[in-house]
């Protein structure tokens, strides 16, 4: 015999076996024992929660000849034509490919007659929301005044694209998300039904990647079994399988990203990357991870909501204290727009990398929430200390009125005498730029000039990238030779960009328009 799937193998059969959504199954096999069967039912809910299997059940049990308790007894010749799919009294429709006119008016055309067997003629229509508006116009009034012996079971997962008119007329039940525990239990009873090795940590991680969808848990359960036939199926082997990364790599990730260290950053992207992991997994994780955080910072008993382990749990608290609120949501902000993007990217790596740069150096972004970032950024800077040949402080006022607080502004300050060198080569430095090759030629057109420390001469760009281009070895090289030869003298060149979201003038003196403005900078 082939092999089935196990979503298919243990397919609930009764009304006992449908787990997480205790309120529908009580409802209906209420209705059942009074009596009270309704003519039209909507069944809504994300996929792999149990509509078109309770659908089945309830169909069963409505034509079961020896009900128990509201469920079919599974036995009788009834129960078991249903279950085979051979009853003509059970007619399951897939609107998907059959959403035409037409195929609703064959069945207005079949509900004239009676069942042959049984009580009830069921029509189970799956994915009813891609039925066209001819003919959802068409199923009106059947679904509304149906023969008695006749009852309709929609089954959506997007109820919002149906028709009100349709909605009116049916019962609704919505299916919600399975909790990760009732899945993780119910992956356990098959598991021993299987007779299969597979370790607790790793059917709970099964169970939260479901994302509340029992069929897909036993999809992943099926997958990450079948890689390991005759093996113990540990938590590392279920990563493996899915292509996702351990906590602990996003814990290194997190204090990397604090670090600004971008050099790390991409050394550990890159690691995940050769081991195979799936970037759009990764993504979707780690805002998991900092939404974690986040619920950990926000309060201080949140171990029944994060459903992690006691050493997790610790370490997040930790990280909690190095993190504060308008920095993690900025990460959360920048990974969720990260995840939504690379479902349908073709170039994933360089996403990635691009919004952990963002992460590491904040002033590459204009929005609100990057200015607690960016001044952390600065304050790093400040402690790792600042030629102060570049940085005058000055004392300003927050607010003109007496007793303000004083605030430390940095503004750029020019050496005590400029060097008669750097005064030639600014003289004439246009000159010198048409004279280099054509590609560095047009970088240097949106190049100036401003002194440095000891005497340097600073040829500012007016980005990182041009700064990159012009910055290189042999580029600086080509324009320190042709200094050289038009002056008789060997200028230190170095190369800087201006910072985004600044002016030039604010961090650089400009000591070409000194120069040609004749103003002299005399010793003190």
């Amino acid at each position: 015999m082939s092999y089935m799937a196990l979503y298919r193998k243990f397919r609930p059969d009764e009304f006992e076996d449908v787990k997480g959504q205790d309120a529908i199954v009580k409802t209906l096999k209420n209705q059942i024992k009074a009596d009270r069967i309704g003519h039209a039912y909507l069944f809504c809910g994300t996929r792999g929660t149990g509509k078109t299997t309770v659908a089945k059940i309830f169909a069963k049990a409505v034509n079961c000849e020896h009900p128990a308790d509201g469920s079919p007894c599974g036995e009788c010749e009834m129960c078991r034509s249903i279950a085979a799919g051979t009853s003509m009294n059970v007619i399951e429709i897939d609107a998907a490919s059959n959403n035409g006119v037409d195929n609703i008016r064959e069945i207005r055309e079949e509900v004239a007659y009676r069942p042959t067997e049984g009580r009830y003629k069921v029509y189970i229509i799956d994915e009813v929301h891609m039925l066209s508006i001819g003919a959802f116009n068409a199923l009106l009034k059947t679904l509304e005044e149906p023969p008695e012996y006749v009852i309709f079971i929609l089954a959506t997962t997007e109820a919002h694209k149906i028709p009100i008119t349709i909605l009116s007329r049916c019962q609704r039940y919505d299916f919600k998300r399975i909790s990760i525990e009732t899945i993780a239990c119910r992956l356990q009873e098959l598991i021993e039904k299987e007779q299969w090795d597979v370790e607790d940590k790793a059917v709970r991680y099964i169970a939260k990647m479901a994302d509340g969808s029992m069929r897909d848990a036993l999809s992943l359960l099926d997958q990450c079994a079948a890689f390991y036939i005759g093996e113990r199926l540990t938590y590392d082997h279920v990563l493996e399988v899915l292509g996702a990364v351990d906590t602990e790599v996003f814990s290194r990730l997190l204090r990397e990203l604090l670090g600004m260290d971008v050099h790390q950053v991409i050394e550990t992207v890159d690691e995940l990357v050769m081991q195979g992991r799936e970037l759009s997994q990764l993504a979707a994780d780690f805002t998991w991870y900092l939404r974690n955080l986040l619920l950990v910072k926000g309060s201080d008993n949140m171990e029944d909501v994060l459903d992690v382990s006691t050493e997790n749990l610790a370490q997040l608290k930790e990280e909690a204290q190095m993190i504060d609120n308008d920095t993690l949501i900025r990460y959360i902000r920048i990974f969720s727009d990260l995840t939504n993007q690379l479902k349908f990217a073709t170039q994933k790596r360089v996403l990635l990398e691009v919004a952990m740069i963002k992460l590491c150096k904040p002033a590459m972004e204009s929005a609100p929430d990057t200015l607690l970032d960016r001044i952390r950024a600065i304050e790093m800077q400040l402690e790792k200390g600042i030629p102060s040949a570049e940085v005058k402080e000055k004392v300003v006022y927050v607010n003109a009125d007496e007793g303000a607080t004083p605030v430390q502004e940095q503004k750029p300050q020019l050496p005590a005498a400029l060097n008669e060198d750097v005064k030639a080569v600014a003289q004439d430095f246009r000159g010198i730029a048409n004279d280099v090759s054509p590609m560095l030629r047009n970088y240097l057109k949106k190049a100036r000039l401003s002194a440095g420390e000891g005497n340097r001469l600073l040829i500012v760009l007016p980005d990182e990238v041009s700064a990159g281009v012009v910055g290189t070895e042999a580029h600086k090289a080509e324009v320190e030779q042709l200094i050289e030869d038009r002056i008789g003298k060997k200028v230190v060149l170095e190369v800087r960009h201006v910072e985004t979201g600044r002016r030039f003038e604010d961090s650089f003196v400009d000591i070409e328009n000194l120069i040609h403005m004749d103003i002299t900078v005399e010793d003190e």
